[in-house]
């Protein structure tokens, strides 16, 4: 059996994807800091999967510790997702977002250098793609950034690059997401920020549980058909599905590759809040205010290549997005409640 360490394993898509991992016969263990994920989240995920892992409180700032996961365990791979995510934080706390995710990334790369981990699967970003406007961008199109955020994801892509082609051997899948939303089918896991959601889809849910009064809609003046930003929102179960298929492949497959996961398509601003008021049979109120600066009209993925490469295609419509996230807001209106601890290696 395949033991694949998961780098906030704990968070919104590294959750997910351990589901889905446990589902394939994979064995699982959690590497989180907790920063920005539940405890309660490993209890649910054991409680879908019908099946045990270990999770460990480290920090990828922690080389030592890192270094005390591999000696204890005989990992295969890696799925990488931990690191600090919102985009407006990154503009106030570059030195933070920079520290983090690339001092973090170089700790955890090191460790597999040295024992010998070579298959990593890296959580990168349509934020790589910068203010292009060649929609849909295939995995071809200039990199650029706007963002600490956004440059520490292309600094690391690079860096991946430069460890492929130093160490020949590694196998690098770097996965490119472009909008996740939408929440296990069962209720029991879903996104839960801190604080107000940066999120579109989160704080439209948040609206209609009553967390938050009304929606801030940033421009209604694009170059789209109803003025609003139209973005590539894909289901977070397909998203995990991607990270199982980019696992497979990475088993024979020494190189290192890049793959958009979305489903192809945009949807503007008012087409989701149409469809997530029409699923929860609830009003979403909006106010329209400035654009934000560095958002853009248009942003959404060419999907062949991971069609061709990977046999994975998004399956879930928007509908199906907005049904598991409203399950989830109604059965969890205020986030994971703690339930009962489950055993995490100090």
């Amino acid at each position: 059996m395949m033991t694949v360490l998961v780098t906030g394993g704990a968070g919104y898509i590294g959750s997910h994807t351990c589901v889905e991992l446990l589902r394939a016969g994979y064995k699982v263990i959690i590497l989180d800091n907790f920063s920005n994920s539940k405890q309660e989240v490993l209890h649910r995920v054991q409680s879908i999967s019908g099946k045990s892992f270990k999770c460990y409180q480290v920090d990828l700032l922690d080389s030592m510790e890192i270094r005390r996961v591999f000696v204890e365990n005989n990992i295969n791979a890696v799925i990488h997702f931990a690191g600090l995510k919102a985009v407006g934080e990154s503009v106030e706390k570059p030195l933070a977002y920079y520290h983090h995710n690339i001092t973090g990334t170089l700790n955890l790369c090191e460790a597999m250098q040295t024992f010998g981990v070579r298959r990593l699967v890296f959580s990168s970003s349509a934020t790589v793609y910068g203010r292009n406007t060649c929609v849909p961008f295939t995995e071809e199109a200039p990199l650029s950034a706007t963002n600490p955020y956004g440059r520490s994801k292309l600094m690391l892509e690079n860096i991946l690059h430069d460890v492929y082609k130093a160490h020949p051997q590694w196998s690098i899948q770097i996965l490119r997401y472009f909008n996740p939303v939408g929440a296990h089918e069962s209720g029991h896991i879903g996104e839960d920020p801190l604080g107000t959601p940066n999120n579109l889809v989160p704080y439209v849910a948040q609206v209609a549980i009553g967390r938050h009064p009304y929606l801030n809609i940033y421009g209604n003046d694009y170059d789209t058909p109803d003025g609003t930003g139209i973005r590539d929102y894909v289901h977070v179960v397909d998203l995990a599905q991607g990270h199982v298929k980019a696992l497979e492949k990475s088993k024979d497959d020494a190189g290192i590759n890049a793959y958009n996961l979305g489903t192809g398509q945009g949807y503007s601003v008012l087409e989701l809040i149409s469809t997530f008021e029409r699923i929860s049979g609830r009003q979403i109120p909006c106010k329209i205010v400035e654009r934000r600066q560095g958002d853009i009209g248009e942003s959404y993925a060419n999907v062949a290549k991971a069609q061709r490469e990977l046999g994975w295609t998004a399956q879930k419509s928007l509908e199906d997005m907005c049904r598991d996230t409203w399950r989830w807001q109604t059965q969890n209106p205020n986030g994971y409640q703690v339930k009962k601890k489950v055993a995490i290696r100090h």
